[in-house]
């Protein structure tokens, strides 16, 4: 298996689905956004499926749905939570590199937004700096290109992880 794809990984409200679709297109790649794989086939919004099924429900769903793709020159944007699951994480990494998206939390925060309706994968009473500060040390482990986005455009964005991934291949 070809490793011809981009992950990107980051917290909600990091950008994933936007810069990965602006990625895609300059690299005339397929785009996959993994919550709306989930969504388009169940016909529920993650938060339904979150609500109705609990946490540890939606993140095996979540894994069976990264497991079952293998697409190639793609850009992949997954959900936030998809870190929690190594078996996820270990196909994406054969799958192609691994971009990580990140923000300070003040500005996750500031972009954050009707947190209670996105479909945002935490127990009960945790709040979202308690997710940032648990999920950062899944996303770092897991990354193979960092890409700090704060104070950047999404096309200034894209453009650093086009030169980081072309360092790492031709390395």
């Amino acid at each position: 298996m070809k490793k011809n794809n981009i992950v990107l990984i980051g917290m909600p409200w990091s950008g994933k689905s936007t810069v990965g679709v602006l990625l895609a297109k300059s690299l005339q790649w397929n785009f996959i956004d993994t919550d709306l794989l989930i969504q388009s086939d169940t016909g529920k919004s993650l938060q339904q499926i979150i609500d109705e099924q609990g946490v540890e429900n939606f993140r095996q769903i979540e894994e069976q749905y990264v497991l079952s793709i293998h697409p190639e020159k793609c850009v992949i944007a997954t959900g936030g939570s998809v870190v929690y699951s190594d078996k996820a994480m270990e196909h994406l990494k054969k799958l192609g590199t691994i971009a990580y998206l990140q923000y300070p939390f003040e500005e996750i925060n500031r972009r954050a937004k009707s947190v209670d309706e996105r479909g945002l994968v935490r127990t009960k009473g945790q709040t979202l700096f308690d997710l940032y500060k648990e999920r950062t040390p899944l996303y770092e482990q897991w990354a193979e290109i960092f890409i700090e986005c704060n104070q950047q455009t999404h096309e200034q964005v894209v453009a650093n992880i086009l030169t980081a991934f072309k360092k790492k291949l031709y390395n």
